[in-house]
């Protein structure tokens, strides 16, 4: 592994570096093998829906007979193995477009039951569970159950031997981690619960929450049994060249009832001016797979030098991954300070930013943030993040290359060695 000499890294991590990367050579041959799968894919979606330099015209207006638009629908459609896609730049985040999603499905007196536990905190306002509860599913008369996943954080299948019926309209699933330390859930997985959630309660819907985990596997949740998912295009699905936006896939008639809840019935998805976007949303769906592979890449190695330096990690190096987030349990705050500060010195933008904890709302602990992005709160734009709290874990995601994304890693474990934090 070669180090250009333009940062300074102690030999003793390079020499743990290069330690890492002869331990890695299986994990990324399994990595390519994926992203090379999903490229094609990629590419036979583009193939398929035809694109040509006459979908990345503007509209205006109403954005009537948009042939961008619904060509970039297509194309998601095939790549995730959809019957049918939504797409659009103006999903201001994952949330929103999971907000979509849950309000284009779900209606006064039906019951959502979430079987992955209590899901991430802006999700919670959403629901009803925090806030005011104004304008939230509550409000709308929606009832919220919660079947939480068994203590190693795998999820509860007797569970929801006891808990889904006929009566529930939605078994809601959330693939990531998110900010904890159980693990991801893989596609075969949430096939299980599927299969569960049909037998038992054959009408009802079964969401997932598919953010981190885009083109991680060879297939999606809506191709193995689920039947909607949603996700944010500053994530993997967008290649880290989408500036913004979101997706939802799965379902035909879903589908089109999250239109009607994004635009308004009967006209759903036939409006709606894309302004110019069409390019760079078509140019980040081409790079997704790849650029997907690169963070899993950058993960695997993260992992494989902070185990080789003696720090827990999870997912393991040789673990196989079901979505992008690597966590490293740093033991004490200011490892994890230091570790922060050295990524963002790894960061193309605001490499000069010293990162440190603050009060930040919606959580009980300070939190430090290190992230320097081209598109302002990219997850997959390498990045590091943690509430000061015990395990002292760091929460890494991203990485558009993989070049820049170990180097980041280095810069991580120099920082944290220059103030006498890492383990030797």
């Amino acid at each position: 592994m070669q180090i250009h000499p333009f940062f300074e890294i102690d030999p003793s991590i390079i020499q743990n570096a290069e330690a890492a990367a002869a331990r890695l050579a299986p994990v990324f041959a399994r990595i390519d093998e994926t992203t090379d799968y999903n490229q094609q894919k990629m590419l036979a979606a583009f193939g398929n829906a035809g694109v040509s330099e006459s979908h990345f015209a503007a509209s205006t207006g109403y954005g009537y007979g948009d042939r961008g638009r619904e060509a970039l629908d297509s194309v998601y459609a095939y790549a995730l193995g959809a019957e049918d896609a939504l797409v659009r730049h103006n999903f201001v985040s994952g949330t929103h477009a999971l907000t979509v999603a849950l309000f284009g499905i779900l209606r006064p007196g039906d019951t959502m039951l979430s079987v992955t536990g209590k899901p991430y905190d802006t999700l919670q306002g959403v629901i009803g569970l925090t806030g005011d509860g104004n304008g939230s599913l509550r409000e709308f008369g929606i009832r919220y159950e919660q079947l939480d996943l068994l203590p190693g954080g795998t999820p509860d299948y007797a569970g929801m031997e006891q808990r889904i019926h006929p009566g529930i309209r939605m078994v809601y699933i959330q693939r990531s981690r998110g900010y904890s330390l159980r693990p991801s859930l893989f596609v075969a997985e949430i096939e299980r619960i599927a299969a569960v959630a049909k037998r038992l309660a054959p009408d009802c819907i079964v969401m997932v929450d598919n953010c981190y985990g885009e083109f991680v596997e060879k297939d999606e949740p809506v191709s193995r049994g689920a039947d909607l998912m949603a996700g944010s295009l500053i994530k993997n699905p967008g290649g880290g060249v989408a500036p913004t936006g979101g997706y939802i896939a799965g379902r035909r008639d879903l589908v089109e009832s999250c239109a009607y809840r994004l635009t308004t019935p009967g006209l759903g998805k036939e409006v709606g001016a894309t302004l110019g976007n069409n390019r760079e949303l078509f140019m980040g769906a081409f790079h997704a797979p790849h650029v997907t592979g690169e963070a899993l890449k950058t993960a695997a190695f993260a992992a494989a030098l902070f185990s080789g330096f003696g720090y827990e990690v999870t997912p393991r190096w040789d673990e196989p991954r079901a979505d992008i987030i690597q966590a490293v349990l740093l033991e004490k705050p200011e490892a994890l300070i230091a570790f922060c500060q050295g990524v963002q010195k790894g960061a193309p933008v605001d490499s000069f930013v010293l990162p440190e904890p603050w009060d930040m709302p919606g959580y009980d602990s300070p939190v430090i943030m290190a992230a320097g992005a081209f598109t302002l709160g990219a997850s997959i734009e390498l990045s590091a993040d943690a509430p000061l709290r015990e395990p002292y874990a760091v929460w890494l995601q991203g990485g558009l290359n993989f070049h820049s994304g170990r180097l980041g890693i280095l810069l991580a474990a120099q920082s944290m060695l220059r103030r006498g934090q890492l383990k030797q």
